[in-house]
C-alpha cells in the first residue's frame, strides 16, 4: 500500500521562525516537501510541489513540525471518548500558551483514563486550515504525526535553520526528545549544553540533516547518522501516534467512504481475506461444474435407459422423441385394443365415486362425464360430508373441487400411465 508523507509548513508566528526549523523543509509559495514510498519503508521519490501536484497514494500522512507540537504530561481523565476533549481543556487550561478554546489536542496511542500519560497540543485554527487546503486539493490527509515525540530511549536531531552558516553552530537548532518531553534547542549558546546530559543517555540516537551533519558532529564530538528530510519523514509516518483525533477526527463520507473502503481491502492487512475469497469462488464454481457434468450424466443414462425399455417393449417404435409420452401413447392403445377401460373413463371414475360416497347421503341423482372430468350434484351435502368425501378419495389420487352443490372428480396424475 503506498503511502505519501507530506510535510506540513510551520505554523507563521510574529516572531521569526523558532529553532528547529529547516530551511529545506516547508515550503514557501504553497509547496510542500513529501517522501513517497510503496510500503513505508523504502523511499520511492520526494520532492516539492504545489497540493494539486502531489502524487496520488493509497495513504496520506501530515507531519507536524517540531515547533508545532506542545507536549504535556498528566493523568488523563476518566470521560467518554465524546467528553475527553473537553476534559483534557479543563485540565490543561494553564498549562498551554495558546488560547485554550483554539487549542487541538490528541492524547497517546492505547492510552486510558485514570493513568499518566502524554498529550500532544496544537492549534487548531491553524492545523484545521491547513488542512481544507490541502483538501480543496483533492489530497485527503489520513495521519496527522508529530516529527518528534516523547521517547526512550532519547533520541537528537539537528537540521538547519534559516539563519544556517555552513560548517558553524549558528543556525543549527537540535530537537531533542526524551522521556521528559521534547525540546527544540539551538547550539549556538549554552541552553542546549544545559539541557542535553553529558554524557548522553545509553542508547540515545543522533541524526542530523546533510547540511547541519557537520556542525553536530563538531557540537557532539561524535559521529551522527545522517537523515535527508525525506526519511525523517517516512521515519515519522511509522509511529503510531495520530492526532487526528476528537473534532479533527476522520469522517469519510460518499465517495470517499468508497475510496477509504477500497483502500482498506486492497491493504496487505486484508490480503488472506482476499485470497481467501477468491479460493472460495473458485472452489465453488470448480464444484458446481462438477456437479452440474455429473448430473447431465446422471440425466443422459436415465433418458437411454427409458429409450430402451420403449424400443424393447415396443419394437415398432422407430423414432425416440419423447420416450414417456410415446409409451403412455403406446400403452393406452393397447388398452383400447383389449377393450379395457382407462382409469379416466366412465365406469371406473364412477365406481371410485362409489366407494367414497357417504352412507349417510342418498344417490346421486344427477351427473356429468367429460373425458377425465365426472361432475356430481350434491345438494345438501355440507362441509363435513364433503371433507369425507375427498378425504376417501384423495390417497387413491383422485382430486375432489366442490362448489355450488357441485362436486368434480379428476385424476391428480393426469401425466401417469392410464
Amino acid at each position: 500500500m503506498s503511502i505519501l508523507v507530506i510535510q506540513m509548513p510551520p505554523r507563521s508566528r510574529l516572531r521569526a521562525q523558532g529553532p528547529g526549523v529547516a530551511a529545506s523543509n516547508p515550503s514557501r509559495g504553497g509547496e510542500f516537501v513529501y517522501a513517497l514510498s510503496p510500503d513505508g519503508l523504502v523511499l520511492e521519490s520526494q520532492g516539492q510541489c504545489p497540493a494539486s501536484l502531489l502524487p496520488k497514494a493509497d495513504s496520506v500522512v501530515a507531519v507536524l513540525a517540531d515547533t508545532d507540537v506542545s507536549w504535556h504530561r498528566t493523568t488523563l481523565p476518566k470521560a467518554s471518548a465524546a467528553r475527553m476533549r473537553a476534559a483534557l481543556s479543563g485540565l490543561l487550561e494553564e498549562a498551554v500558551l495558546d488560547d485554550i478554546d483554539t487549542t487541538h489536542f490528541a492524547v497517546a496511542p492505547e492510552a486510558s483514563g485514570g493513568q499518566l500519560g502524554w498529550v500532544a497540543a496544537v492549534n487548531r485554527t491553524w492545523l484545521r486550515a491547513e488542512l481544507t487546503a490541502l483538501e480543496k486539493a483533492h489530497v485527503f490527509v489520513d495521519r496527522i504525526v508529530p516529527s518528534a515525540w516523547p521517547d526512550d530511549p532519547p533520541s537528537g536531531h539537528f537540521a538547519e535553520t534559516d539563519g544556517h552558516e555552513n560548517g558553524s553552530a549558528h543556525g543549527v537548532a537540535l530537537t531533542w526528545s526524551h522521556p521528559d518531553g521534547v525540546a527544540c534547542l539551538r547550539l549556538h549558546g549554552g541552553l542546549a549544553r544545559a539541557v542535553i546530559p553529558l554524557p548522553a543517555p545509553a542508547g540515545t540516537r543522533w541524526s542530523a540533516t546533510p547540511g547541519a551533519a557537520a556542525a553536530a558532529e563538531q557540537w557532539l564530538g561524535t559521529p551522527v547518522n545522517v537523515m535527508p528530510p525525506a526519511q525523517r519523514l517516512l521515519q515519522a509516518a511509522r509511529t503510531l501516534w495520530n492526532l487526528r483525533q476528537f473534532d479533527l477526527a476522520r469522517r469519510s463520507r460518499g465517495t470517499r467512504a468508497l475510496r477509504d473502503t477500497l483502500r482498506r481491502w486492497r491493504s496487505p492487512a486484508w490480503r488472506p481475506v482476499r485470497v481467501g475469497l477468491v479460493t472460495l469462488v473458485v472452489a465453488n464454481l470448480v464444484g458446481l461444474n462438477l456437479w452440474a457434468w455429473r448430473q447431465t450424466d446422471v440425466i443422459n443414462a436415465r433418458r437411454q435407459t427409458m429409450v430402451a425399455v420403449l424400443q424393447s417393449a415396443f419394437p415398432q417404435v422407430r423414432a425416440v422423441l419423447d420416450a414417456p409420452l410415446q409409451m403412455q401413447r403406446e400403452v393406452q392403445a393397447m388398452r383400447i385394443q383389449a377393450g379395457k377401460p382407462g382409469e379416466t373413463d366412465f365406469e371406473p371414475m364412477l365406481q371410485a365415486a362409489a366407494t367414497a360416497w357417504p352412507a349417510n347421503q342418498p344417490p346421486v341423482d344427477n351427473l356429468r362425464y367429460e373425458p377425465g372430468k365426472l361432475t356430481l350434484v350434491i345438494a345438501g351435502w355440507g362441509p363435513p360430508q364433503i371433507e369425507e368425501f375427498r378425504g376417501r378419495l384423495q390417497p387413491a389420487g383422485w382430486k375432489v373441487d366442490a362448489s355450488e352443490g357441485r362436486a368434480t372428480i379428476t385424476r391428480t396424475n393426469l401425466g401417469g400411465a392410464q
